[in-house]
């Protein structure tokens, strides 16, 4: 065992934990914690992580124990554990699943308690009491049905998470099965891992769960084999229209089910069908206060509810999912973290965290493809910092963002891999102009006719097309060519999905094996740096290799 002075970890009384990215042991270390902390910021020596509550119970629920935590923390930690943390992480451990949602033999929802006292010590809880009707026994209060969601969420904000065994409506039955070849003619199935989330899902499908992997590591399919496992009518919630056509690709391609047992359910028609897609944007709209589009399908039968990409619904979506709690729920998710802090709101009107396998283990088995990230500091032009200087606040990002100079650093690029797939993807589509002009290649935004469109991804698939600019579509396009070599010039400010989004669905191994790469050019010391440091989160958290270098122009 290495000397705990080489050790990577520094675990502080705080929760913190320091990870010296530059220690040999910092890949092993930091695909352990990720586990049960989060990355809170990540400059170039040592990232910042925080062990939570939530954190901690998302990892019980998966599969850890307070020893093996503690037992990680010891081994990789550089200095011995402060003794707050080891009671710290008992304590929420013990805390953990204390309090169970039941249906007694009288068919009442029950909130049972595995010791008198917690109910005593919970009555007295203003924030509780709401939501309490009677005593049941010394261990027992029968609940209203209506606040199921509620008090799971009262409790866990009193320290107490709620292992909801209550049950859910069966719904509607639907049976397929799955092709053993594409209709294209290609052999298929389940990857290990995905049916090993299938299974971690189904164990403890009481309520539900959240399935985490890596973006491009195939979560539909994880959904298709819950689909098939539970054998239900079923509503598929989707980030975008795109997203839609995806999973009904996917499901014709890949199932027996004929195209007349799927629905869409967006502005251009609302059919329900056994199978229905609906987007997240279209059921966020409001006429009068009301959610119409999410109640008129809350009327249907269903017996499992997909949240795909559930760290991007939106917040008054998840709060309506409280309604959603006789119902089986799947959310997919490339991350537990959210823009807007309500992981505990995914976890108690969703369900917690059941899968989360480590990457390395899909990169050896060649699931995912390698890939080191690059971010590019550029310095602006005298004129271009003079004008930043001047700039409204809300100006300064788009000026830093379509720097001149990014678009020099592209061409050394280019001339740096001249056998490789390159994708060049951009915010602002005058900036993407002007590339074009300086480089030749041609530019797909989302105005393009979806056959031009094909035509230009099939060229770059055959290799007839080396160099590709793609607009912001690229962010949740689903048919886009992959590519060994990804270039940022700018990004959606400083969204860390966005991240995941571009480098999981993009990026292939090169010709010869070799990493992919994926470079963000960054204007140093501007806004541009500053939201690059947040959208940086993410891919680390994904665990990609990040470095970052200066440009000498």
């Amino acid at each position: 065992m290495p000397s705990p002075d080489r050790n990577p970890l520094i675990v502080q009384s705080d929760r913190s934990i320091l990870l010296e990215t530059e220690n040999p042991r910092y890949e092993e270390a930091r695909n352990q914690i990720k586990s049960f902390s989060e990355l809170i910021k990540s400059p170039e020596h040592f990232h910042t992580y925080r062990v939570t509550p939530i954190s901690l119970w998302n990892a019980l629920a998966s599969g850890w124990t307070a020893e093996q935590i503690i037992t990680c923390l010891t081994e990789f930690s550089r200095f011995p554990l402060p003794h707050n943390i080891l009671f710290d992480v008992e304590d929420y451990a013990e805390r953990f699943e204390r309090f169970r949602l039941i249906r007694d033999d009288a068919g009442r929802l029950v909130l049972e308690a595995d010791q008198p006292d917690l109910i005593t010590e919970i009555i007295q809880q203003k924030s509780v009491t709401p939501y309490l009707l009677r005593p049941l026994g010394v261990r027992q209060i029968e609940i209203s049905p209506a606040v199921r969601a509620t008090l799971k969420l009262a409790l866990m904000k009193i320290g107490f998470p709620v292992d909801d065994r209550a049950g859910y409506e069966k719904g509607k039955p639907l049976t397929f099965e799955f092709r053993k070849k594409t209709k294209s003619g290609e052999p298929w199935r389940l990857r290990p891992y995905q049916e090993e989330g299938v299974r971690a899902f189904l164990e403890k499908r009481d309520g539900g769960g959240v399935i985490i992997l890596p973006c491009g590591a195939g979560k539909t399919f994880v959904g298709l084999g819950v689909m098939k496992a539970v054998g239900a009518h079923t509503l598929i919630l989707t980030t975008s229209r795109s997203a839609m056509r995806q999973w009904e690709s996917e499901l014709l391609e890949r199932t027996t089910l004929s195209p007349k047992k799927i629905g869409h359910y967006d502005g251009e028609k609302k059919s329900i069908a056994p199978v229905t897609l609906a987007t997240y944007s279209l059921l966020s709209y409001r006429k009068k206060g009301e959610l119409i589009h999410f109640t008129r399908l809350l009327k249907e039968d269903w017996g499992l509810v997909i949240f795909d990409d559930v760290h991007l619904l939106p917040t008054p979506l998840l709060e309506a999912a409280k309604s959603l709690q006789n119902r089986l729920r799947l959310g997919l998710s490339s991350t537990t973290s959210r823009e807007d802090d309500k992981a505990e709101e995914v976890y108690c009107f969703i369900g917690p965290k059941r899968f989360d396998p480590p990457w390395q283990r899909l990169e050896a088995e060649g699931w995912r493809p390698k890939a080191r990230c690059e971010e590019i500091r550029i310095r602006l032009s005298e004129e271009e910092r003079f004008a930043y200087t001047m700039a409204r606040n809300d100006e300064k990002y788009r000026i830093a963002a379509t720097s001149s100079r990014k678009i020099a650093y592209v061409e050394q690029l280019l001339s740096r891999h001249p056998d490789d797939a390159i994708l060049i993807i951009g915010h602002y589509l005058d900036q993407l102009e002007r590339l074009r002009e300086r480089i030749d290649a041609p530019i797909i935004t989302s105005k393009m006719p979806r056959e031009e469109r094909e035509r230009l991804y099939e060229a770059f698939r055959a290799g007839t097309l080396r160099v590709l600019i793609v607009s912001k579509v690229a962010n949740f396009s689903t048919d886009l060519p992959e590519a060994n070599v990804v270039v940022q010039l700018s990004g959606n400010y400083g969204s860390r999905q966005e991240e995941a989004q571009r480098i999981g669905r993009l990026l292939k191994p090169g010709p010869a094996g070799e990493e992919a790469r994926f470079y963000m050019l960054v204007a140093r010391d501007t806004k541009d740096q500053e939201y690059a440091a947040k959208r940086q989160l993410c891919l680390i958290e994904q665990g990609y290799a990040y470095e970052i270098h200066e440009s000498p122009l």
